[in-house]
């Protein structure tokens, strides 16, 4: 079995998310099994996935795990269903907040309940809090989108959350959690206790919870043949703990973002955070995924490491896509460029817009949509600075700002330019995107992605950073972006060439490459010569059995 390991999956997501749909639906065309690991608790995991085309066969989080909840048939449950052990009780809609107020004749409150609301219109239940004879939240009752209670919290006398009991879906308590102090006088878990089986255990940690659960289902999907693959997308997950798993596995430390912290200086800088413990531990990995051949060569030449080291792009371009019309440059909307990203301080959607606010001068019906949710980080520093940027230069006609929208696909066949200003890239799945839909792209000389998907001068330009660069410089990077646009758009011929070789070098991407990328690893992985021998099973209980 393959195993995608990550966190959660919510309504909108990051890049690592996209990979991994198009990862998944890549391996299920070719008819390798897999399963998306997830490890946070969502009551809305199986609704999010299934509508984006993921069966819940190929879903297994941790709590659905332990809850025996992996496959459950679809229940709505309504406010009124529920019994509170009082007598003549009375539900009080209040559609503005989405809940019932439940009381009693006597007008004491008994319970509030909250239902679904951006999912459906069936008012299922989603959360219970109930009150006791004073007013006093003392529980809160958790309910999965499909239908079945799934996690109480009870709260203290102070008001914070005290324990937290996760139910399998017949109502028996199968896991629990500790909030209490610790010995620094901070409210934190501090620990968990799981009922599996004729056994209970007791964890400090997620993280030991979690290396029990990936122990647990090596076994399951064990074969004598082939080892189970273990791929880190999100590497906190299960960095040190799948190299310490009971059976043998393969493991695959996926590279999503730049291995440095500073993307531009790869082999001095120091780590990033978040591949710091797998860098450190390379060589105990059975193989390293980068999805550019630049970050492969570079992770190489600074860790020298003994494992294996494969490139696969993160990006595959649906056969479909390829046979779409081409839609020309004249056709699209005039002077136009596109960003689709998150609005986010390391994006620069300031400095595009500011760019856009110097090319104006020349072409005076330039313009920016952005499409993406808003990071509030930070002060809201990112939407500060597009603020600026539109009063700068009067761009309030000119810059639009829209949500998140899972049409990537529509945006990108009407707009004619790409923009990147990110601070680093692992890949850039929307980029890559936008140029399998004929879009020219202007980036700046990124790692990663940004400069390996744009080929400068040919399906866009790459401005090149000048010796000393520093991101503060962001004068001298606008005047370079706003040039190029200027370019671009005062010359239909070379705009519709480069559109042109936008789809010809998507080819890079499609099923089919990237396909025989992942068979290199799967190959590897099918070859890998492993010894395992079981526990003893026999002579261990009192009688001697």
């Amino acid at each position: 079995m393959k195993f995608f390991i990550n966190s959660s999956f919510n309504q909108k997501n990051s890049g690592i998310e996209h990979a991994q749909l198009k990862r998944a639906k890549l391996f299920r065309d070719h008819g390798e099994a897999f399963k998306m690991i997830f490890r946070e608790w969502n009551p809305r995991l199986h609704r999010y996935l299934n509508d984006v085309g993921v069966a819940d066969n190929e879903i297994l989080s941790m709590f659905d795990f332990f809850q025996d909840a992996e496959q459950v048939e679809d229940k709505i449950v309504h406010a009124q269903d529920l019994r509170f052990g009082v007598r003549n009780v009375i539900h009080f809609k209040d559609e503005e907040k989405h809940l019932y107020n439940v009381q009693t004749n006597t007008n004491q409150l008994v319970a509030r309940v909250h239902y679904y609301t951006e999912e459906d219109d069936n008012e299922r239940v989603s959360m219970v809090e109930i009150f006791d004879a004073f007013g006093n939240l003392y529980r809160v009752d958790n309910y999965d989108f499909r239908g079945f209670l799934s996690l109480t919290q009870w709260y203290t006398p102070d008001n914070k959350i005290g324990t937290e009991v996760w139910y399998d879906v017949h109502g028996k308590p199968v896991l629990e959690s500790f909030n209490r102090y610790n010995t620094k006088k901070e409210y934190k878990k501090e620990g968990w206790r799981l009922t599996f089986g004729k056994a209970i255990y007791i964890f400090p940690t997620i993280d030991e919870l979690m290396k029990h659960f990936y122990n647990l289902i090596n076994e399951k999907y064990w074969s004598d043949t082939a080892l189970n693959v273990f791929i880190l997308d999100r590497t906190h997950l299960g960095d040190w703990s799948v190299l310490e798993l009971d059976r043998p596995v393969y493991t695959v430390l996926h590279l999503h973002n730049s291995h440095a912290g500073d993307a531009q200086d790869t082999m001095h800088s120091v780590m990033n955070n978040f591949y710091e413990y797998g860098l450190t531990n390379i060589n105990r990995y059975d193989a390293v995924v980068s999805a550019t051949q630049k970050q492969t060569c570079d992770v190489m030449a600074r860790f020298k490491p003994q494992t294996k080291c494969f490139t696969i792009p993160v990006g595959i371009i649906p056969d479909a896509v390829f046979d779409l019309p081409r839609v020309p440059m004249a056709e699209r909307d005039q002077h136009s460029v596109v960003m689709t990203c998150r609005v986010a301080p390391e994006k620069n959607v300031g400095l595009v817009a500011r760019s856009i606010g110097l090319a104006k001068a020349m072409i005076p019906d330039i313009n920016l949509t952005v499409y993406g949710y808003i990071d509030h980080r930070d002060n809201d520093a990112a939407k500060k600075a597009i603020d600026a940027a539109i009063e700068e230069f009067d761009l309030q006609d000119a810059v639009k700002l829209y949500d998140y929208t899972n049409d990537v696909a529509s945006v990108q066949r009407k707009g004619q330019v790409y923009a990147l200003a990110s601070v680093m890239e692992g890949f850039n799945l929307s980029l890559m995107e936008a140029q399998s839909n004929g879009m020219v792209s202007v980036t700046y000389d990124v790692n990663y992605g940004p400069n390996d998907l744009v080929v400068d001068q040919e399906n866009g330009y790459v401005i090149p950073f000048n010796e000393g660069f520093s991101w503060q410089e962001t004068d001298q990077m606008v005047e370079a972006m706003a040039e190029k646009f200027v370019e671009l758009f005062s010359d239909a011929d070379k705009l519709q060439a480069m559109s042109d070789k936008a789809f010809e070098l998507s080819d890079r991407f499609s099923e089919a490459n990237v396909w025989a990328a992942w068979q290199e690893l799967l190959t590897d992985a099918n070859e890998k010569a492993f010894h395992y021998v079981p526990q003893t099973q026999y002579g261990l209980k009192e009688n001697g059995e």
